[in-house]
């Protein structure tokens, strides 16, 4: 049987884990979450017929978990992590790991005192980014110079641009600034909009200078969303690039090789095995398998339920999912680029407890 987890908080993010929970509770038992309030636990508890708990105390004394989601608003999630180290509990935390660079370094402190603690940072366990990644690490782009990224947010849309630059905890020089527009007002979670109205639209612009490489984040509040708002990608390496869905490489010096980044989803024109991906294929090699077959889950379900996986197998083995340290890192370059947005100055950063023998 597998391991078990409980989750502590009850809001949207934890209503991922609890549709993994549902859809496979063989290979993601859930032993119970934890909701404070007592209208919020009743609904909570009618709506998935689960196990609830008033207190973290009465899950961990009735199920006993093997490890514990934390997806809690963001001063919450310290006192949390602390909470379960000094009780030797493993921990799967939501982003960020912490808000604030004192905080980053107390959870430092809290591993290298024996806390078990990974992060649930699954933008790169999305399929295409994942796929994505699998070029640039084959090799076929070879050295990558510039990732130009227009994704997600903040430490999300660092940590992407992080692992598509291959720069890993290096500290870069930041500028940055902000773009204030206007758009018409688009969906939010859970409904469509009900009137047309123009609201104001913030743009986050940040260029990241690692010196040999370099890295644009850009993101507006309004794309996660936004109807008329799209993601963007370009990765270019000194054999090839990834512009969105299209590869452009040199297989010899006089034959460039262009293909695109297919999709296969089951169900469609007559096929009856369900509809849900399977593949993610480029030129002639399938570069993403969908590691739950047969779900019907959009990309980010996937994606939540591989860092599920992988906080099973780092209890069982201690290999990694997403480590403290690089969590750490996406959430102190996303508090430069705001020093840098603040001051309107170039900002380099200092080394940090995390970042160990890294340069």
């Amino acid at each position: 049987m597998s391991l078990s987890f409980g989750i502590v908080g009850g809001g949207w993010r934890a209503d991922f884990f609890l549709r993994i929970a549902r859809d496979l509770p063989v290979r993601f038992p859930l032993a119970g979450v934890v909701v404070r309030d007592p209208e919020k636990r009743a609904a909570l508890a009618a709506r998935w017929s689960v196990p609830v708990f008033a207190t973290v105390e009465e899950l961990l004394t009735e199920k006993a978990p093997s490890f514990v989601v934390t997806s809690v608003a963001w001063p919450a999630n310290l006192p949390l992590l602390e909470f379960f180290a000094a009780r030797g509990i493993p921990v799967l935390s939501e982003t960020p790991i912490a808000p604030a660079l004192s905080d980053l370094r107390r959870v430092v402190g809290l591993e290298r005192n024996g806390a078990r603690i990974q992060v649930a940072e699954q933008y790169l366990y999305q399929p295409l980014h994942a796929a994505r990644l699998a070029l640039i690490k084959a090799g076929h782009l070879g050295t990558v110079y510039e990732a130009d990224i227009s994704i997600a947010h903040g430490y999300h849309g660092i940590s992407l641009l992080r692992h598509f630059l291959q720069v890993d905890l290096r500290l870069p020089k930041i500028k940055a600034r902000r773009f204030q527009s206007r758009i018409v007002n688009g969906p939010h979670r859970e409904e469509p909009p009900k009137e047309w109205k123009t609201v104001d639209s913030v743009r986050t612009i940040a260029q990241l200078d690692y010196g040999d490489r370099l890295g644009i984040f850009d993101f507006t509040g309004d794309q996660y969303h936004s109807w008329i708002r799209s993601a963007r990608l370009l990765v270019r390496g000194e054999k090839g690039e990834i512009n969105q869905t299209t590869v452009r490489l040199l297989r010899k010096l006089d034959e460039a090789f262009q293909f695109d980044l297919v999709r296969r989803d089951t169900g469609h024109t007559g096929n009856l095995e369900g509809h849900y991906l399977q593949t993610i294929s480029g030129g002639s090699e399938v570069l993403y398998r969908n590691p739950f077959p047969g779900r019907r889950w959009n990309d980010d379900e996937i994606a939540v339920a591989t860092s599920l996986s992988g906080m099973m197998q780092y209890i069982e083995t201690g290999e990694p999912i997403y480590s403290v340290a690089q969590a750490c890192h996406d959430r102190y370059l996303d508090l430069l680029i705001e020093e840098a947005v603040n001051t309107g100055k170039e900002v380099a950063g200092e080394k940090q407890p995390w970042m160990g023998t890294m340069d």
